[in-house]
């Protein structure tokens, strides 16, 4: 054992032996079961000169203590930030005070005092009790260097919240934009709603799913990789409006960008088109920026994003053509598609179509390009199963995505009502999954069965709630936006 782990132990041991000290002394903190506090710190300040004199009881951890014989001063950390407390000896009396001995940083306890302002300036709360009311048992980390490790970060969330206060706002600048974007559905008529999460099939979209098993019906059930075809059966039903916001699961990589599970918002308007889902797709996200940070430009890790509608719309062809080169206008055969594809440099699987290479050569090339918000439109109809074709060029559909710093945003399409092109696009689906393709959509018959009783003209949209946020609070990674993400287990 080294030196410093040595060191470690004592002091954890130390607190321990605190911890019996009081507990012998009849003060065992943890059989304290509620405290009624009057203020929180921010508002002992915002409010000094009406509460200056007045008794107050706040409560929080302790962070830092300092002691200068009769006299220790403390600093507590509550939900609305810190605040000092000036403990002296003829206040307190001997006992209580000599009890300040038994604290250490991480302590949570309630305090009961006048507020005031010291010789220094700083408003303070001159304590005439002090109750413990949890013993840390563990050492928070040195408050100059802080919790820095974000490996540990991310595992020890609820210290990397109490060391560093900046993450806390994040996650209340999150709450707050998921409120936004509620608000600005709810005050368009749109009706929030629940779907189920286990599905007895994994579709809605490509992507590989997690497999559970339901013990009482013996079927194999997925953690669902999108609501897109529960709402679309409740568009059928008769409502007109419905969104839900919620988690996904997709079996897949990890990365900045993704998670296994990550929250998304799915929403369908009946009567409407992927033109409308453009602008409510830019409106939407402006409005989120303007509501929670006053202004529709942004500032991520150094580059300049302007929100503000309307956003650039680009055919993915005219991408192609504008970034590499290559025009698809003169392409009309899979063969002479992939040619191109392999003198770009490109993996050319077995059963490629000139749609698939449309699409491999967008992503692999021109995706980096895509800063300023961009509408991307014209995908291929290989790549959609469940959008409607674009009546004037039937290879393509009716179908965008939204691409704001390179990353897709926003997918969204004026959704596929015809059945039996609904079908036929399944069932060349579930071709592709029989020849490896692990995240082609499988066949639902219940869904056909749903348009065959008739889907309105639908309008359809799915946004990256995660990403979104990652650019609104200017964070580098998936993982600083979500409270807990996916980590691989510790060893012991």
């Amino acid at each position: 054992m080294s030196e410093t782990e040595q060191n470690l132990n004592e002091m954890l041991m130390m607190r321990r032996e605190k911890l019996k000290e009081l507990i012998d002394k009849g003060k065992n903190p943890f059989l304290v079961e509620k405290f009624n506090y009057t203020h929180h710190s921010q508002e002992v300040k915002d409010r000094f000169e009406e509460l200056e004199e007045k008794e107050v009881v706040v409560a929080g951890r302790i962070m830092s203590r300092r002691g200068h014989g009769k006299v220790s001063f403390i600093d507590i950390q509550d939900s609305q930030g810190r605040i000092q407390i000036f403990a002296k000896l003829d206040h307190l009396g001997e006992e209580a005070y000599s009890d300040l001995s038994l604290l250490d940083l991480g302590d949570i306890i309630g305090i009961t005092g006048t507020v005031f302002k010291t010789k220094a300036g700083e408003i303070s709360i001159r304590a005439k009790d002090i109750l413990l009311m949890s013993k840390s048992l563990q050492i928070l980390p040195e408050k100059f260097h802080g919790l820095k490790d974000q490996d540990l970060r991310y595992r020890q969330r609820y210290v990397d919240l109490i060391v560093n206060p900046e993450v806390k706002e994040t996650f209340i600048l999150r709450s707050k934009m998921l409120k936004a974007v509620r608000e600005y559905l709810d005050n368009r008529g749109f009706l929030e709603v629940e779907t189920p999460i286990l599905n007895t099939i994994a579709g809605g979209a490509n992507a590989r799913p997690f497999i559970t098993h339901h013990n009482t019906l013996d079927i194999e059930m997925y953690l669902r990789i999108a609501n897109e075809l529960y709402l679309k059966r409740l568009i059928v039903g008769g409502f007109d409006k419905v969104y839900e916001m919620g988690r996904m699961f997709r079996n897949e990589g990890m990365s900045p960008k993704h998670n296994p599970e990550f929250t998304n918002i799915e929403l369908y308007e009946a009567y409407a088109d992927y033109e409308d889902m453009m602008v409510l797709t830019e409106e939407l996200i402006a409005y989120v920026a303007e509501k929670t940070l006053g202004s529709t430009k942004i500032n991520y890790q150094g580059t300049e994003i302007d929100l503000t509608p309307p956003w650039r719309r680009l055919g993915m062809e005219d991408a192609i053509k504008e970034y590499v080169g290559v025009d698809f206008d003169d392409i009309n055969t899979d063969e002479e598609a992939i040619a191109i594809a392999k003198a770009k440099g490109l993996e050319v699987k077995p059963g490629m179509t000139r749609g698939h290479i449309i699409s491999e050569m967008f992503e692999e090339f021109c995706e980096e390009h895509l800063i300023q918000p961009t509408f991307i439109i014209g995908h291929p109809v290989e790549v959609s199963p469940l959008a409607k074709r674009n009546p004037d060029d039937p290879r393509k559909t009716n179908r965008f995505e939204a691409f704001i710093n390179t990353w897709e945003i926003a997918n969204a399409f004026s959704e596929l009502n015809d059945p039996i092109d609904q079908r036929q696009r399944f069932e060349e689906q579930v071709k592709q999954k029989e020849a490896g393709d692990h995240e082609a959509h499988p066949m639902d018959n219940d869904f056909i069965n749903a348009i065959e009783v008739g889907l309105p003209p639908t309008g359809g949209l799915g946004i990256g709630i995660d990403r979104m946020i990652i650019l609104l609070t200017n964070q580098p990674s998936i993982r600083d936006v979500l409270l807990f993400p996916t980590m691989k287990p510790l060893e012991g």
